[in-house]
C-alpha cells in the first residue's frame, strides 16, 4: 500500500525559506555563486516553463547534457511539478539513447550544445518528444531555447500536484550487463529517505562543502551529497567533470569538507605529480564508492593521515547504505561498516538462509530508500525485489563483530575448480605491483578447471613487466587457485559512464579461451 502524504517537500522552497542567503552552489563552470534563494527562483522559472510546454505531473523530461547549473534547475523543477527527470548518459551511442528514450517516452528533451549532432539524428526516431530544448547558445531553428524560461515568474504559477512517497522523481538507468539498461525509479520517498539516512548517519551539516564532479546522469551525482546537502543547508561545488588539477586546487583552497569518488579517480589522483604535496587531511570525509577500491589506494591515503574509507551503494537503493565509524577505518580495512539509520540488510545463501559470520553471500537490502521498481519492467522488478527485500547481486560478508564488507559481484565471481575467486581481492594485490597502472580480472573458460582468471593490465610507462613476472608476483601473495592463468597487456581499460572499469567490454574483448 502506498503511503499517502499531504505534503511532499519542495526541497528548494523550504531551504530558501530557512537559509535564503546561504551559498547552495559554487558554479566553477560559470564562476557564479548561487544562493538557495536564487536557486529556488531559477527552479521555479524552469518549472513554470516546463508547464508552459505541456509537462504535467508524471510526464517525463529527458536531459542529455553535461553537468551545469541549468541541469540542477531542471532536476529541482521536476520535483516541484511532479514531473519525472530522465537523466541520460551522454556517453551512450545514438542507438542506445533511442532505446532509453523509447522506454520513458519523454515529452521534452533538453540537451547541451555539444550533443546537437546526435540529437539531430534522433529527431525522427522519437516522435513522442514534443519539444527539443537547447541549453546555452543558439537553438536550432526547430528547437526551443532553454533561456526562454527566464521570462517566467520567480514563483510557481500553479499549485503543486498532490504527490505521495512512491511518486517518481527520477528514472536513473543502471549499467546492465546485458540488453537495455534498466530504469530504476527513484521516488520522492526514496530520495528523501536517502537524504535523511545520509545526513543523520554520515553527520553532514550546514557547514559542509562537497566537490560535485560526478556526472548528473548518475545517482552518485544527484544523491551521494547533493540532495543531502540541500536538506541540511550545505554547499556543492559544481564542476563540469572530474579533473585532477581542479580537485587538487579545490582541496588546497581549504573550503572543501567532503569528497566522493570512484576507484579510477583515486588512482589518477595518486599517480598525479601533485599527489605528493596534496593535503586531504583537512577534509571531514573522503570516501570511495561505485566499485571495490584496491587496498594500496587506502594505504596511500592513510600514509597522509587521511581516514579514507569505502562506502557502498547502488542506484536502486538511494544509493547510500552503510557507514564505517572513523575509529574503525584502519582496524577494518576495506569494510563498509554498518547499515545507515533506516536501512536493514541481510547476507544470504542461494537458498535464502542467513550466512554465518565471514561466509560470503548475496547482500539484500530493505528500507524506504529502496526503489519501488524498474520503469516499464515488471519482470525485472519482480526478480530484484522479493518479499520486500532488494536482491543486489553483490557479494558481502559480515564478520563476528557485525561489520560488513563487499567482496564483489555475484555474477563477477569466478568459480575455478570448485573454489570461489573474488576479482576485487586479486585486483587489489595486482595494484601493489609498482609497474601496474590499472588492472582488472575476468573469468575465461578452461577445459580442466571450468573457469580461470585472466588479468587485463595497463603498465606504468617505462616499467618492464611481462606475464611470467606478474604471475610470479601474485603467487607470492595469493593462493595458487586465485592466481590468473594468463595476462593481457593493453594501453587502457574501458570505462563506464560513471568512470568504473567496464568489465562487460573486457569480457567481450578478452573473455575467449584463446584471446591471451
Amino acid at each position: 500500500m502506498k503511503q499517502k502524504s499531504i505534503y511532499i517537500t519542495d526541497f528548494l522552497q523550504r531551504r530558501a525559506q530557512l537559509s535564503p542567503d546561504k551559498i547552495a552552489i559554487r558554479d566553477t563552470i560559470t564562476g557564479r555563486d548561487v544562493t538557495y534563494a536564487a536557486w529556488n527562483a531559477q527552479a521555479n522559472r524552469t518549472a513554470n516553463y516546463l508547464r508552459a510546454l505541456g509537462v504535467e505531473a508524471g510526464d517525463r523530461v529527458a536531459v542529455y547534457a553535461t553537468n551545469s547549473m541549468d541541469y540542477l534547475d531542471v532536476w529541482m523543477a521536476c520535483g516541484k511539478i511532479g514531473a519525472v527527470l530522465q537523466n541520460l548518459n551522454w556517453r551512450l551511442a545514438v542507438g542506445e539513447l533511442e532505446g532509453l528514450l523509447r522506454d520513458a517516452a519523454p515529452l521534452v528533451l533538453i540537451y547541451s550544445g555539444e550533443f546537437a549532432e546526435p540529437v539531430n539524428r534522433l529527431r525522427d526516431r522519437v516522435p513522442f518528444v514534443r519539444h527539443f530544448v537547447a541549453l546555452g547558445g543558439r537553438a536550432d531553428g526547430a528547437d526551443r531555447a532553454f533561456s526562454e524560461r527566464d521570462a517566467y515568474p520567480d514563483e510557481l504559477t500553479a499549485p503543486r500536484p498532490e504527490l505521495d512517497w512512491d511518486s517518481p522523481w527520477v528514472i536513473c538507468y543502471t549499467g546492465g550487463t546485458t540488453g537495455l539498461p534498466k530504469g530504476a525509479i527513484l521516488s520522492h520517498g526514496n530520495m528523501t529517505w536517502n537524504s535523511v539516512n545520509t545526513v543523520m548517519s554520515w553527520q553532514l551539516d550546514f557547514n559542509d562543502v562537497a566537490i560535485l564532479n560526478a556526472p548528473l546522469f548518475h545517482t552518485g551525482g544527484l544523491n551521494v551529497f547533493t540532495l543531502p546537502l540541500v536538506h541540511c543547508g550545505g554547499t556543492s561545488i559544481l564542476c563540469a567533470g572530474f579533473d585532477a588539477d581542479q580537485v587538487f586546487d579545490l582541496v588546497q583552497s581549504g573550503v572543501v569538507t567532503l569528497f566522493f569518488g570512484v576507484p579510477t579517480m583515486w588512482i589518477v589522483l595518486q599517480q598525479h605529480p601533485r599527489w605528493a604535496e596534496a593535503d586531504f587531511s583537512r577534509l571531514k570525509l573522503v570516501i570511495n564508492g561505485g566499485a571495490p577500491c584496491p587496498m594500496p589506494v587506502f594505504e596511500r591515503f592513510w600514509e597522509k593521515g587521511v581516514d579514507f574509507k569505502t562506502g557502498y551503494g547502488l542506484t536502486e537503493a538511494g544509493p547510500n547504505t552503510f557507514w564505517l565509524p572513523r575509529a574503525d577505518v584502519r582496524r577494518k580495512p576495506g569494510a563498509v561498516g554498518f547499515p545507515l539509520m533506516h536501512v536493514d540488510v541481510r547476507v544470504v545463501r542461494p537458498d535464502g538462509s542467513e550466512c554465518d559470520p565471514d561466509e560470503p553471500g548475496e547482500l539484500l537490502i530493505r528500507g524506504p530508500h529502496v526503489t519501488p521498481g524498474y520503469w516499464n519492467n515488471p519482470e525485472a522488478t519482480a526478480e530484484a525485489i522479493r518479499d520486500g527485500w532488494l536482491h543486489t547481486g553483490d557479494l558481502a560478508v559480515r564478520d563476528e563483530e557485525g561489520y560488513y564488507t563487499i567482496v564483489g559481484r555475484l555474477k563477477d565471481m569466478i568459480i575455478s575448480g570448485g573454489e570461489n575467486v573474488y576479482p576485487a581481492e586479486v585486483e587489489s594485490v595486482m595494484y601493489r605491483h609498482p609497474a601496474i597502472k590499472e588492472a582488472a580480472l575476468i573469468g575465461v573458460p578452461d577445459a580442466l578447471w571450468g573457469e580461470v582468471g585472466r588479468a587485463i593490465v595497463v603498465r606504468e610507462p617505462g616499467q618492464p613487466l611481462d606475464e611470467a613476472g606478474l604471475i610470479a608476483f601474485l603467487r607470492e601473495h595469493l593462493a595458487h587457485y586465485k592466481v590468473p592463468k594468463s595476462v593481457v597487456f593493453v594501453d587502457a581499460l574501458p570505462k563506464t559512464g560513471a568512470g568504473k572499469i567496464d568489465k562487460k567490454v573486457l569480457i567481450e574483448r578478452y573473455g575467449a579461451r584463446d584471446s591471451s
